[in-house]
């Protein structure tokens, strides 16, 4: 195979997550007083962490320190409730199995807070994942390529043998930065518009597809 390790973003790649981080969204926005989010609105704001999140969620004007409180507010209940709704897209469990028979390495890079994410993904995929990156005071968020790198240091992989997968223009923007090849997943967050004006170098449907990219 050309590329022997998969590196995945998670929100909108491997699972889906929207409803849950609409709920605590909304949960934070309703004890500051401040009226809720659509879950396209927080579809569409997804995507460079959640105090990014929080940030364009919050009414605009709003201070500094009210958006530092919101955000607190949001990650003690998300921490509490972040798999209540989120489930892993069809096909991605099989496509992980499948990875792991053809004895491909994986990571998951996330811009989630990294507690959040290691228990979503140990909880969903248990050791499918060979390595989860989230969120770190020491590395810059994606599009940033430092997440990218630690997976692929602590894999103890090289870089020509590793592809990135996502679904939005943050993770097309990450590949770049980071140097690698960018599978677009076109059921995430974005859709193919996006991935293709993003000129990602594969475009694909399905997981199962994934493995057609890497021959």
């Amino acid at each position: 195979m050309k590329y022997n390790t998969l590196i995945f973003d998670l929100d909108g790649t491997l699972i889906d997550t929207l409803e849950d981080l609409k709920n605590s969204v909304n949960y934070a926005l309703g004890k500051m007083g401040y009226p809720p989010r659509t879950l396209d609105e927080i579809r569409c704001f997804v995507g460079n962490g959640v105090a990014r999140l929080v940030k364009l969620s919050v009414p605009a004007g709003t201070s500094e320190e009210d958006t530092g409180k919101c955000l607190a507010i949001f990650k003690e209940h998300y921490k509490a409730h972040c798999a209540v709704k989120t489930a892993p897209y069809d096909g991605i469990i099989p496509m992980l199995d499948e990875a792991k028979k053809k004895g491909l390495k994986t990571a998951v890079v996330t811009n989630k807070m990294e507690e959040a994410a290691a228990e979503i993904v140990k909880g969903f995929f248990g050791e499918r994942i060979d390595v989860i990156i989230g969120q770190r005071d020491s590395l810059a968020p994606k599009p940033a390529p430092d997440g990218v790198l630690k997976a692929i240091e602590t894999l103890g992989a090289e870089k020509a043998d590793c592809i990135y997968i996502g679904d939005s223009d943050v993770d097309c923007l990450t590949a770049r930065n980071s140097g690698l090849p960018v599978i677009g997943c076109t059921w995430g967050f974005r859709g193919r518009e996006v991935l293709e004006r993003e000129k990602a170098d594969f475009i694909i449907d399905t997981p199962r597809e994934i493995f057609g990219c890497i021959c």
